[in-house]
């Protein structure tokens, strides 16, 4: 079984609340817009995979992918920072969708917190919304979850204050 961390567009910020959230997790997902590589310092001995995002600079597209695709358990895991643009997955990311079949997918950009099951894909779908200060959002989001083989269980959510 492994715990999981999952945030996105953090622009360079983490805040401690959710540090100390993420601290019994084995893993964290970061899906873009990281701002600033120094932000993962505070994650000691977790594995790290994250995807660069629109505001992300040279330096961080050059360490992280546009999309990465592993698995976790027996899950299939699919993480690119903009998956859906006017509504629907844009044609980007319905090639990958068709290429590796993800069980989850995550996301982040609009800095909105979403989690549905996506039945005609057949995958979770998640975005955590937006865990930096920066952006329209007015709460900042992260989640954790556990992945036990097949199963995913105990979603859970913190939300901050933006300011």
């Amino acid at each position: 079984m492994k715990k999981i961390g999952i945030l996105s567009d953090t622009h360079g910020f983490i805040d401690e609340k959710i540090v100390n959230f993420f601290s019994e997790c084995n893993e964290i997902w970061h899906a873009g817009d990281i701002g600033d590589t120094s932000i993962f310092n505070k994650f000691n001995n977790k594995i790290i995979r994250a995807v660069n995002g629109n505001i992300d600079g040279t330096i961080i597209k050059l360490k992280f992918p546009e999309f990465v695709f592993f698995e976790c358990e027996n899950h299939k895991i699919l993480i690119i920072h903009i998956a859906i643009q006017f509504g629907k997955y844009n044609k980007y990311t319905e090639k990958l969708i068709q290429k590796y079949s993800p069980s989850i997918l995550v996301c982040g950009h609009s800095h909105i917190l979403k989690v549905y099951y996506d039945k005609k894909n057949n995958f979770l779908f998640i975005n955590p919304g937006a865990t930096g200060k920066q952006g329209f959002h007015v709460v900042r989001t992260a989640l954790r979850m556990n992945i036990d083989k097949d199963k995913i269980s105990d979603l859970e959510i913190i939300e901050l204050p933006k300011h």
